[in-house]
């Protein structure tokens, strides 16, 4: 099974993902890992299906390049993990194509969730967890919002999760 986490930024995507990542022994990637910089959300959502569940890639070449926020640059290569249950967590993860290629992988079940979180709450999450994100913060949001119209994530989900 294979388990898709979305969710606008400081919903508590990653602390859902740690979460389910402790207690079912599943490991989990991070998008924020493959965003490549703060105007990246499309490119890693797009990255999902193209690169790291992609069933016509051989397993070893599943994966995707590492985005160094501190040099602003692609880092090593991250192999998705060989594991018939995984998580992946950020907000883009939850589309149509990412679902399909995920079902197609290990036993077939892939499953969606959407986390949603007051505004409010939200914010002052994201920024006690990364001040810088203040500046980028609007651009972010228009992302998000671009996202969630393309794709309509909350509409994919199997379960949506109201937290807070």
């Amino acid at each position: 099974m294979i388990l898709l986490i979305d969710g606008r930024a400081g919903s508590g995507k990653t602390t859902l993902a740690a979460k389910f990542g402790r207690v079912l022994g599943w490991p989990v990637i991070h998008l924020e890992d493959a965003y490549p910089g703060w105007d990246g959300l499309a490119a890693a959502s797009d990255l999902v299906a193209r690169s790291m569940l992609n069933p016509s890639l051989p397993a070893h070449q599943r994966g995707f390049r590492r985005w160094d926020w501190y040099a602003a640059d692609f880092a090593e290569w991250v192999q998705t993990p060989r594991s018939p249950s995984l998580i992946i967590e950020g907000c883009g993860a939850l589309t149509r194509d990412n679902l399909e290629a995920a079902a197609s992988l290990g036993d077939g079940q892939a499953w969606g969730v959407w986390v949603e979180t007051p505004d409010a709450t939200r914010f002052d999450r994201a920024m006690a967890r990364d001040g810088h994100f203040r500046e980028y913060w609007d651009m972010w949001a228009r992302q998000e919002d671009e996202h969630i119209a393309e794709h309509s994530p909350r509409c994919l989900a199997d379960w949506v999760i109201r937290n807070g």
